[in-house]
């Protein structure tokens, strides 16, 4: 069934859809109510808009980062994020998190092909290096004033299926934004220029999301005597060190646990990238292919035990950001997490993602090796069923505690134990 919504005002897509039986008027009536993000500035931030999506957004508590108390937002869908983010925090009080992000260096690639001498042509290229740099200046005076602009151009030839390429970065300081169409425009207006001095043609123009010169890094300290009264006398200090090394370092050794133990540092930085408005699928193809930057897919953290015989983790990734332009000016919410965190750069808020997804991965391990996972990720997948099965409030607490204490937690069970209260 095909039906034309791009000129239809979002009531008029909402009619055509009831209309077409594909949503019942009640779920038209869902989708057409305000949120903080109105319908109206919805329209104008993507095509065909019906409605809005909404995530819980939470806060994050017990962040000391750089000497700085953070109550860090959160929006996420999935159980014990914000908890495990919080009690990871907590545990490394009272020293906190230290963390550091480079400048914020996109980088922005020229492909050009059908080179009549690759070598010569990167030669030529070199040689007007600043004139090239001028022009790709001239496109962005705003970002210039802000003490920004293009820095560098590198060359990269690369043997592809389809012959030999020349790519060439532009290495452009993005100050507080993402800096994607920042770095556009830029490999955009020197590209007839790269044509006319090596022959060649170009094809693709655009930055590179592996935001590699963009890392930020972050560790912290959890002390033995605090991961042993984290068990309430469950485990030993030292043999919760010693499980998170091992846990540690079966992601180094093995790319099947490396993707899961990525994935839970992800559960962290998404969040907040998501609800500060930032584009999420940006990080995640930044980290991931930052993961993979040897050959071999790596784990995004590290673990050692001190001379004290306390855990340090650290992380590095790249986290490209922005506190300009894009949904974090133009969506309300993000707006709210923004003012909440207060943060004043794009670095700054890169170096609260990397705290958040140390602490993220932390608590994931932590509980991976001692209690094991589905413990506490349970208790609050019950409650969310028993929720979604129409309980509320204390019985729908009570009904999560049978399924929890049972050790059957499913719909089903939700659905049979309310039918019996």
């Amino acid at each position: 069934m095909y039906i034309e919504l791009r000129k239809l005002s979002v009531n008029e897509r909402l009619e055509a859809l009831v209309k077409a039986g594909i949503i019942s008027q009640e779920q038209a009536c869902v989708l057409g109510k305000d949120g903080p993000l109105s319908l109206e500035a919805a329209s104008h931030m993507i095509e065909n808009v019906v409605g809005t999506h909404s995530l819980p957004f939470a806060l994050a508590t017990n962040f000391v980062i750089n000497g700085k108390d953070y109550m860090v937002p959160m929006a996420v869908e999935e159980p014990s994020v914000v908890a495990g983010a919080c009690n990871a925090a907590k545990l490394s009080l009272p020293n906190g998190f230290v963390a550091s992000a480079d400048e914020s260096i996109m980088i922005g690639q020229i492909q050009l092909v059908k080179l009549p001498d690759c070598t010569a042509a990167v030669a030529k290229i070199l040689a007007v290096k600043q004139l090239l740099i001028e022009r790709a200046n001239a496109c962005d005076p705003v970002l210039l004033k802000f003490g920004g602009g293009c820095r560098g151009v590198e060359c990269r030839e690369i043997d592809s299926p389809r012959g030999k390429m020349l790519v060439v970065h532009l290495l452009v300081d993005v100050r507080d934004a993402m800096g994607a169409n920042a770095v556009n425009s830029m490999a955009e207006s020197i590209a007839p220029e790269l044509e006319r001095i090596t022959g060649g043609q170009a094809r693709l123009r655009i930055l590179s999301n592996l935001a590699d010169k963009r890392l930020v890094r972050a560790k912290t300290v959890w002390t033995k005597q605090a991961l042993e009264e984290s068990t309430k006398g469950a485990m030993k200090g030292e043999e919760v060190v010693e499980a998170v090394l091992d846990a540690g370092a079966f992601a180094q050794a093995d790319s099947y646990r490396a993707a899961t133990h990525n994935k839970g540092i992800m559960n962290g930085v998404d969040a907040v990238v998501v609800a500060t408005g930032n584009d999420w699928r940006a990080i995640e193809a930044g980290a991931h292919a930052f993961a993979a930057r040897t050959g071999k897919y790596l784990p995004l953290t590290k673990y050692r035990k001190t001379a004290e015989g306390d855990l340090e983790g650290e992380i590095q990734l790249p986290v490209a950001v922005g506190l300009v332009g894009g949904a974090t000016k133009t969506h309300p919410t993000a707006q709210i997490a923004v003012k909440i965190l207060g943060v004043k750069t794009a670095q700054e808020l890169a170096q609260v993602i990397a705290s958040v997804g140390l602490a993220q991965n932390f608590a994931a391990l932590r509980a991976l090796a001692t209690e094991g996972i589905n413990r506490g990720h349970l208790k609050l997948h019950a409650h969310n069923l028993a929720i979604a099965a129409g309980a509320g409030g204390a019985k729908a607490e009570a009904i999560a505690a049978q399924m929890a204490t049972e050790g059957k937690v499913s719909a089903a069970r939700a659905k049979e134990l309310l039918e019996r209260t």
